[in-house]
């Protein structure tokens, strides 16, 4: 080979070598603002430290192949996914403490209330004694828990020359009431003058009422009586003249 053509290819061997190290030293070159705290300057006032953040990003500004962009908008928001497969039950839990003991209760059903009533009437008793029963009407009760009410209407008289008092009365099975007291009306008439002649013979529509508590179910007797009342002598006692009498009995259910 020629001398020339050595020299050439020396030539063509080392310039490519020498492109790439420039290249190399240009990449490792520092600015100036990374310069000014190196070595013995650190010392200096005017020295400003650049931190390595800061290095990182002055070079990719710098040295970077492309600049980053504005930011884009938000994108719209996806469709809701499909709900998931259903996960396997549970494994049961234990058994909760066993609880305290019940008391045991009885109900108590009972029948509806039915209305249970009974009237016994006559026409014209014209009962003149003054002394003893006038009047009885049987009754079939059906509670114990009940009471009766009770109802005598029918003319009622007393004439006396001097003062007297009658009295007129129920029983129930022959005894008067206890629950809470007797059921009774009276008629008393006061000694007269001479003038207004006390011997007056009147007769007057009147009642005994009343209610009776604490007998048992069953028959039940009850009875309309005449008598005398106490410390008062008796007088002429007339019942049921020239009329109807009558006598009413209701079993009530009993309040609480």
């Amino acid at each position: 080979m020629s001398p020339f053509g050595r020299l050439l290819l020396l030539v063509c061997l080392v310039l490519p070598l020498y492109a790439v190290e420039k290249v190399r030293n240009r990449g490792y070159r520092k600015d100036a603002e990374f310069d000014k705290c190196t070595g013995n300057d650190a010392d200096n006032p005017n020295c400003t430290r650049i931190s390595e953040e800061a290095r990182s990003t002055n070079s990719n500004t710098m040295y970077g192949s492309c600049l980053q962009g504005p930011a884009g908008n938000p994108g719209r928001e996806g469709n809701p996914g499909t709900n998931g497969i259903p996960g396997t039950p549970g494994i049961p839990g234990r058994d909760g403490m066993r609880g305290e003991k019940g008391e045991c209760v009885s109900e108590v059903f009972e029948e509806p209330w039915r209305p249970n009533y009974k009237q016994c009437a006559w026409n014209s008793l014209n009962y003149g004694i003054d002394l003893g029963k006038i009047a009885d009407c049987t009754f079939t009760k059906l509670r114990s828990d009940s009471a009766l009410r009770v109802l005598f209407s029918g003319s009622l008289r007393l004439k006396c020359k001097t003062a007297c008092c009658q009295r007129w009365y129920f029983t129930f099975n022959g005894a008067e009431c206890t629950g809470p007291l007797p059921v009774e009306s009276i008629i008393y008439l006061d000694q007269g003058s001479p003038e207004l002649n006390s011997t007056i013979n009147i007769h007057r529509t009147s009642s005994v009422e009343g209610l009776c508590e604490g007998m048992k179910s069953g028959l039940v007797d009850v009875a309309v009586w005449v008598g005398t009342c106490s410390d008062y002598p008796r007088g002429d006692a007339s019942t049921g003249w020239n009329s109807v009498s009558r006598i009413v009995i209701e079993e009530l259910p009993k309040s609480f």
